[in-house]
């Protein structure tokens, strides 16, 4: 997940359980990488240009990712338990190639739904070799994530130091 611009890239990130995620910054300047809201927790510390760190993701779930220095950067590292996962294209389609024959439980992830709406959404599927697609799902839209959170030592972040 680069840090460039400003900004995490790319600003979702779907992992499976176990893997290691780099963060190299590609800035001309300091950035301070952690996430301390559900999630993996870390805090990589200041480093700067042209150094990388990384994150082993062992913990499922959404990790909200910051920059301690600079507040618009904000991006999400979702850790699932499966091999067999994909993000939607921008009408919403999923697909996901070569699942072998079985059952298996699907579940949808979407940052601005509460998780019960989610929990009733998971379910039960079975792949076998009459299956040429799966279910349609409507993710009900319940609350618009704020971008604006608190630095690490949760504290609103100091204006003057996050000017340049």
């Amino acid at each position: 997940m680069i840090q460039h611009n400003k900004m995490f890239e790319p600003s979702l990130l779907v992992v499976p359980l176990g893997s290691l995620v780099d963060f190299p910054n590609l800035d001309p300047w300091f950035h301070n990488v952690f996430s301390l809201y559900r999630g993996k927790r870390f805090d990589l510390g200041l480093y700067e240009a042209g150094a990388q760190k990384t994150i082993k993701f062992d913990r499922p779930g959404a990790s909200y990712i910051f920059c301690n220095i600079h507040p618009e950067m904000a991006a999400i590292v979702l850790t699932v338990d499966s091999n067999f996962y994909a993000i939607s294209d921008k009408s919403g389609r999923v697909s996901i190639a070569h699942v072998p024959r079985g059952k298996y439980f699907l579940r949808a992830w979407y940052e601005n739904t509460d998780s019960s709406s989610l929990d009733a959404l998971t379910r039960p599927v079975e792949i076998d070799r009459n299956n040429d697609g799966l279910l349609s799902l409507a993710i009900p839209v319940t609350e618009e994530k704020s971008p604006k959170h608190k630095n690490k030592y949760g504290r609103d972040y100091d204006r003057k130091v996050t000017e340049y």
